[in-house]
């Protein structure tokens, strides 16, 4: 029977995108269909063994649905050919899926409003690694899986390495600085270059 055939992980990924489009309660749905303006869903492979995490989406990402397309993807591209890291073969997202006004930090309401989505698609994916991007993805994936004990200032623990336990098993935390900080501070783009040697350490094979 048709109701009992096994989703696959792309039918799941597609049931979270639909949900967001259709997401009429998040707090930033206005902002979106005022600005004619697209949710950000994520990027890259169902099958990635390294998931980077953003915080929210830019202009840039709101007006082409794709995440870190401007100037901080760049950066994040550049960052990913250092490790000879191919940007297909991981899966990049935001906590938050739709852009606030004018670039500003995203608020606690909002964070928990499209948390959800992100667990799930967490738990399709089921990456061996999680890279943090930026203090607010940082804070909610290690309270999420139980290392909010462990949270530092992100200049304190940037790089570092957290193991954690998820529904589907073990998964290594990396908290990252998020790519847009380099460029208004170019002398901590040496310091994600560092860390991004730290993620080439793990076999990113599944």
């Amino acid at each position: 029977m048709v109701g009992n055939v096994a989703k696959t992980k792309t039918d799941l990924m597609r049931s979270i995108r639909d949900e967001i489009f259709n997401f009429k309660d998040s707090p930033l749905y206005a902002e979106r269909a005022g600005n004619k303006v697209f949710p950000v869903i994520g990027e890259g492979s169902h099958d990635a063994a390294i998931m980077f995490i953003g915080e929210a989406p830019g202009k840039n990402e709101a007006l082409t649905g794709r995440p870190f397309c401007g100037a901080a993807g760049k950066v994040l591209d550049q960052m990913l050919g250092s490790i000879g890291v191919p940007r297909k073969d991981v899966y990049i997202t935001n906590i938050v899926k739709d852009r606030p006004p004018q670039n500003r930090d995203p608020l606690p309401e909002e964070i928990s409003a499209y948390a959800p989505f992100l667990d799930r698609q967490i738990d399709i994916i089921q990456p061996k690694v999680i890279a943090t991007l930026g203090r607010f993805s940082m804070k909610y994936i290690m309270e999420r899986l139980g290392l909010g004990n462990m949270l530092q200032s992100i200049s304190a623990i940037h790089g570092k390495i957290f193991e954690a336990k998820t529904s589907y098993g073990s998964v290594t935390i990396v908290p990252l600085y998020h790519p847009a900080a380099t460029l208004y501070n170019p002398e901590l783009k040496k310091e994600l270059q560092k860390d991004f040697e730290v993620l080439s350490e793990f076999s990113l094979e599944k």
